[in-house]
């Protein structure tokens, strides 16, 4: 079935910056166009990986024929009209991940490692990629990513990480970590949060007209950085891939006996979980819970606190400072953040203890 899509590559510009790995996003259309959700700059680009896009279902194509006819007039991932509910998607994406292994849309790079990555909805599509189509075709990916989404229950020979934000985390039944899977859980981190929006508003200001607004029910936008720890888990996913190196378990989050609701603190912070410097060592209430219009369900909440509370938590500047290289030095250790992050962290931490 003939079809014309778009791929997007961001990769270094010279071969030897290349590290090998690239990072084939399935790209998510729950807003009605093609959001590359997890493209995360500093992270990809400090590794020296490749990042590529793949518009793999109809609406994302169609939203970019009306936005821009003369680029992508000639685009159709429908066989035509044939074929409207995204039939021919999965192997749109595998076809693209063969491009990228071969090298025909890399720039002259060649690829080491192969790695599909797919956030909420695309998570889904892969895992149906992964539990119903794989098995009738030959491999291409060597290990996949599945972030603030579902995940595969068919156990396969390519290796298989699950990230995912509190607020994905809906009951204490889990799937048990294998030695082809593992899941995380980020206490406090929501769906789509701040770094997201940050991200996305001037991009939606220049190709939409206008960055999005929310009335949330509760201040929106979580600061805890789920993307810290996707990017840990790529590095895991990648030596998993090239060495055998199993990546390390992670505690699960806590819920309470109705397995439902989440266990707290006395400051309102989940229990369990991947727990980041902006958890263990808080200035404010961050939490992968909220309500209101749209999708403010998925954008958790953050609530700074007042300036009693982080008194009392931190008499001195400090000593918070020295709380937060604690945490961090404990999370690098136990692989769930990246030395590098942590020195954000660091760097970002003495204007946090206002």
């Amino acid at each position: 079935m003939p079809y014309t899509t778009r791929v997007v590559v961001r990769r270094p510009a010279r071969a030897r910056d290349y590290s090998g790995t690239a990072l084939v996003e399935w790209q998510n259309v729950t807003a009605g166009y093609d959001l590359d959700a997890l493209w995360n700059a500093e992270q990809v680009t400090r590794a020296g990986h490749a990042w590529v896009g793949v518009s793999a279902q109809r609406v994302g194509v169609d939203q970019l024929r009306g936005w821009s006819p003369a680029r992508y007039g000639a685009l159709d991932v429908t066989g035509g009209g044939l074929h409207t509910a995204d039939e021919l998607s999965y192997d749109v994406f595998t076809q693209a991940g063969r491009a990228v292994g071969n090298g025909s849309v890399m720039g002259g790079l060649r690829t080491r490692t192969l790695l599909a990555i797919g956030a909420s909805q695309s998570a889904g599509r892969m895992t149906v990629l992964y539990d119903r189509v794989l098995p009738q075709q030959r491999p291409v990916f060597d290990g996949y990513g599945f972030i603030v989404g579902t995940a595969p229950t068919r156990v396969g020979a390519e290796p298989v990480f699950q990230v995912l934000s509190e607020t994905d985390v809906r009951t204490p039944q889990r799937p048990a970590d294998t030695d082809r899977f593992r899941r995380w859980e980020v206490a406090g981190g929501a769906h789509s949060g701040h770094q997201g929006q940050v991200y996305r508003a001037p991009i939606s200001e220049r190709d939409l007209g206008a960055a999005p607004t929310y009335d949330c029910d509760r201040p929106p936008f979580s600061r805890v950085p789920v993307h810290h720890v996707t990017a840990a888990a790529y590095e895991h996913l990648r030596r998993w891939v090239e060495l055998g190196v199993r990546p390390p378990t992670a505690r699960p989050l806590e819920f309470e006996a109705d397995g439902v609701t989440k266990k707290r603190d006395a400051l309102g912070l989940a229990l369990g979980g991947v727990r980041l410097s902006q958890v263990a060592v808080p200035t404010a209430l961050n939490t992968g819970d909220n309500s209101g219009e749209t999708f403010c369900r998925l954008f958790g909440t953050h609530v700074p606190f007042d300036a009693e509370t982080l008194a009392r938590l931190y008499p001195t500047r400090a000593g918070y400072v020295r709380r937060v290289v604690a945490a961090d030095a404990a999370n690098v250790h136990a692989g769930y953040l990246l030395p590098a992050d942590a020195e954000q962290n660091l760097r970002d931490a003495p204007g946090e203890a206002r």
